[in-house]
């Protein structure tokens, strides 16, 4: 099952993580060394990983160095979306990779989202699928296409900013190899023949019903990574315990990298999923438990997986 652990995503987009309540990042940097610690105190070398940075920033993976969040983790990650969302080229990849690698020489950087919309052509999105595969595939050691399906439109982008985006909100919905209505994409054909080198990022939503489809279309494409999350938010849902234990078991077949992230309204310093929490050592408790519950012990001795695939 978990064979590595997210703290955090994407921590220093600003759609993600509020800069004015914590400008400095020192409180995601204590968030990640309590959650590493605790992860650490329960499954003994599971394979910790920096909550996936967008943008790509070596000043930014400086600043977690001096404040010793680095120790916390065994390996640092990284999104980029060059044809939606960031401002260099495809063709840029290597040269970002490199940024982190220059910074972080003791440690592996795996990218952990990477993906091209369907938002103007799909065809578009064939190439992206194509060029990032033949540039990221044995440059790093893990690769994950976000993502299998396309965000539904009446569910709403995980941001803060929302419509405030222009057209930028609007690429979260086209990101996927499958339609909301549940066709594939000309991307997911194209996807399959290097499925068993790049994993697939997949969000599920509290009891979300792709659940079971999700499934069968990953194993009908050969995928043997998935990148997915477990929200300390939704573990104060009413039947939150029974949905996780649904959705892990419904992945077991899967090797998972499973990102913690998402603060409940009423532990943050503000009411939104991307506060900083007043107690951040709470937010180590749940990793703990969570680890705990799905991380096989076995878990605790498979540190290959920190660098290869």
């Amino acid at each position: 099952m978990i064979e590595a652990v997210m703290l955090w995503n994407e921590p220093n987009n600003k759609s993600h993580w509020n800069p004015e309540l914590d400008p400095e990042w020192a409180g995601y940097a204590d968030t990640v060394i309590r959650a590493g610690a605790a992860v650490q105190s329960v499954r003994p070398g599971l394979t910790r990983v920096l909550g996936g940075m967008s943008p790509i920033d070596p000043h930014w993976v400086s600043r977690m160095r001096d404040q010793g969040a680095l120790e916390a983790v065994d390996v640092v990650a990284v999104h980029g979306f060059p044809l939606d969302w960031n401002l260099w080229p495809i063709h840029s990849w290597p040269d970002r990779i490199a940024e982190i690698e220059a910074v972080v020489p003791d440690k592996p950087v795996w990218a952990t989202e990477v993906g091209v919309g369907s938002f103007g052509a799909e065809e578009v999105q064939v190439f992206g699928l194509n060029r990032t595969a033949e540039l990221l595939i044995g440059r790093v050691p893990q690769v994950y296409w976000y993502s299998l399906f396309d965000l539904p439109q009446s569910w709403g982008a995980e941001t803060r900013h929302r419509e405030a985006e222009g057209s930028s909100y609007y690429r979260h919905f086209y990101m996927g190899l499958i339609r909301e209505d549940g066709t594939p994409k000309l991307a997911l054909e194209h996807y399959r023949r290097h499925a068993a080198q790049m994993g697939i990022m997949q969000w599920f939503h509290f009891e979300d019903p792709r659940l079971d489809d999700a499934v069968r279309w990953m194993k009908d494409l050969g995928v043997r990574k998935l990148r997915t999350g477990l929200s300390w938010a939704d573990s104060f849902r009413e039947g939150a315990l029974d949905w996780f234990d649904r959705q892990m078991e419904a992945l077991q077949d899967f090797e998972l990298l499973v990102t913690y992230c998402f603060t409940p309204e009423h532990l943050g310093l503000e009411a939104h999923h991307t506060s900083l929490a007043r107690e951040p050592q709470a937010f180590a408790d749940f990793c703990a438990w969570m680890t705990d519950r799905y991380a096989p012990p076995s878990a605790q001795v498979r540190t290959a997986a920190r660098g290869v695939q």
